[in-house]
């Protein structure tokens, strides 16, 4: 199998002691997001490889001998500033961090990502091309992908839309940025691809790949072994062992669709215990509990 540390919040920037914890412990638990008393107990000793999805990369320096598999960082980084992420450290530390990542890992075990791209007043088309480049020209030998996507209006990014005025971008624009976005990877040794989109763009060089591909996952762990699909139709990732949960980032990120009850969010993070086997709260008596190997 191969862990996700996660899609459902950042497990890097937030829970690093309690992931070494675990690893020493050999197991984690995690609560089905839908059925609450059905936990998943993920055995590590069936595990190929990590992949961290993480705004904050930073608390990862330094105890990286500590994780016993191959280990794939995919690191978002996006230009908006602080009343749209109020929780994320100062983007030139991060910048660092994806460099030493680099220097450490390889170059390509550190992939970027730049979503989700959306369009208000503030951060116009014109701005994200001045941003992407200036990205683009700080991490020029450091990483050689990098994932974009396009904000989509769903229940919770819906919450804030009215008070920070943003929006999809429109299709027009959406090509304008993807023609300029390729041309500006290319010109720093980088490419644009985009996963789970229905918009097409080949056109312009960027095309629609599985972030979490069957290749990738040969790449990182040097196993022949064929990964099931993920569960999203428009998706072709492989699937992976989600070790988060939902309501429970501290980054704030006024679009996140996973995490939107910012009480909610309060309550969870306060209920994380670092020597507990759940990334939030405790295991109950009524606890179902499910072995997972693969």
């Amino acid at each position: 199998m191969i862990l996700n540390a996660s899609g459902r919040c950042d497990v890097c920037g937030y829970f690093m002691p309690w992931l070494l914890k675990r690893i020493d412990a050999g197991y984690a638990d995690v609560r089905n997001p839908f059925y609450p008393k059905i936990v998943h107990r993920v055995l590590f000793d069936h595990v190929d490889g990590i992949v961290f999805c993480t705004k904050n990369p930073i608390p990862a320096l330094g105890v990286l001998e500590r994780i016993p598999w191959p280990i794939l960082f995919q690191v978002t980084l996006t230009p908006y500033k602080e009343e749209m992420e109020p929780g994320v450290p100062d983007k030139r530390l991060v910048i660092e961090a994806i460099k030493e990542l680099s220097e450490q890992l390889g170059i390509d075990h550190v992939m970027l990502r730049y979503d989700p791209i959306l369009i208000s007043p503030v951060y116009t088309v014109d701005y994200h091309k001045m941003m992407f480049e200036r990205l683009c020209s700080q991490l020029n030998g450091y990483t050689e992908t990098i994932i974009i996507s396009f904000l989509d209006l769903k229940k919770n990014t819906l919450l804030n839309q009215k008070k920070y005025q943003y929006r999809e971008p429109a299709l027009i624009e959406m090509r304008t940025l993807a023609k300029h976005f390729s041309e500006t990877a290319s010109k720093y040794n980088m490419k644009v691809q985009t996963c789970a989109e229905e918009v097409d763009l080949k056109e312009f060089g960027v095309e629609n790949l599985p972030c979490m591909s069957q290749e990738t996952a040969y790449f990182l762990t040097k196993k022949m072994k064929k990964y099931k699909k993920g569960q999203r139709n428009e998706c072709e990732c492989i699937s992976t062992v989600d070790l988060g949960a939902y309501n429970c980032c501290g980054h704030g990120c006024r679009y996140c669709y996973a995490n939107y009850d910012e009480k909610q969010i309060h309550i969870n993070m306060k209920k994380h215990d670092p020597d507990s086997s759940l990334i939030c709260g405790h295991l109950h008596d009524e606890d179902e509990i499910r072995i997972r190997e693969s």
